[in-house]
C-alpha cells in the first residue's frame, strides 16, 4: 500500500484541511498507520509495555484496528462511487 501502482485505485484523499489521508482515517490515524506499517517505533512506544513481545502485539493490534477502519470506509466509498457511476447504465 505504500507504493502506489498505476493499476491500483487511490486509497488516499484530501481531508477538509487539504491534508492527504487514507480514506476513513484522520491525519493523525494516517500517520500512525503508516508508522506502524513501516515498522518504525513510535515516540513513547517503550511506555506501552515492559516486554518487547507485548509491545509488538500492541502495535500489531493497533495496526489491524486502523486497517479495518480504513478498509470498511474504502469499501463503502467504492460502493458509493459505483452507485453514482452506474445509474445511467440501468436505463
Amino acid at each position: 500500500m505504500s507504493e502506489p501502482k498505476k493499476d491500483a485505485p487511490r486509497r488516499y484523499i484530501k481531508d477538509g484541511a487539504g491534508q492527504r489521508v487514507l480514506v476513513g482515517l484522520t491525519i493523525s490515524e494516517t500517520i500512525e498507520f503508516e508508522t506502524l506499517e513501516s515498522g518504525q517505533a513510535r515516540p513513547g512506544a517503550d511506555l506501552l509495555a515492559g516486554e518487547p513481545g507485548i509491545r509488538q502485539h500492541k502495535h500489531n493490534e493497533r495496526w489491524l484496528e486502523l486497517y479495518v477502519k480504513h478498509e470498511q470506509a474504502w469499501s463503502n466509498w467504492m460502493a458509493e462511487t459505483r452507485t453514482r457511476l452506474t445509474p445511467h447504465l440501468l436505463n
